[in-house]
């Protein structure tokens, strides 16, 4: 089977994830499902966030650029937030950066957006378990391979992360 980033299907391929959890709700419905002795794929590596509003989008624009094949970001549930109302702006943020993401080429299952409270481990890892399958389905992203490799890659992913600072600076 062919997919449209030009591989071959790979029997043995395990997909690579990123998981950015809010700390609050979605950080500790991954620790409960680990507590509780849930099983689901053992292909997301975790990255506890304080909130799932501080997740910049160059972090998920630099984590398919370094290799993963999917990346996922979960928070609590709208209107639950520590932070007042910051699940909003990754609400905003996500549907934006998804857009973007399929203008470029990826496919929209391979970056989601999952609401879990600490509660919700269940939740949480059927969700892991749903996105490695899809991801598993879709194959390998192999971002970097469709780029003409000149060792200026980094350079210009450092390049953007500058330029979005720049452009969250207030002006004193």
């Amino acid at each position: 089977m062919s997919h449209p980033n030009g591989d071959t299907t790979n029997p043995n391929f395990e997909p690579k994830l990123i998981g950015f959890l809010c700390n609050w709700c979605s950080y500790r419905a991954a620790d409960l499902a680990g507590i509780s002795r849930i099983k689901y794929p053992p292909n997301m590596r975790i990255i506890r966030v304080m909130c799932s509003g501080r997740v910049d989008p160059t972090f998920v624009l630099e984590a398919f650029a370094q290799g993963a094949d999917g990346v996922m970001v979960a928070g609590c549930h709208p209107g639950e937030c520590h932070y007042i109302e910051q699940n909003y702006k990754t609400m905003r943020r996500f549907y934006m950066l998804r857009q973007m993401l399929v203008q470029m080429g990826l496919e929209p299952e391979r970056f989601r957006l999952v609401w879990a409270s600490a509660a919700e481990g269940q939740q949480l890892a059927d969700a892991v378990t749903e996105m490695v399958e899809q991801v598993r389905q879709l194959g390998p992203l192999q971002w970097h391979a469709n780029w003409q490799e000149n060792g200026q890659r980094l350079e210009a992913l450092q390049a953007i992360v500058q330029e979005h600072q720049q452009a969250m600076e207030v002006p004193k």
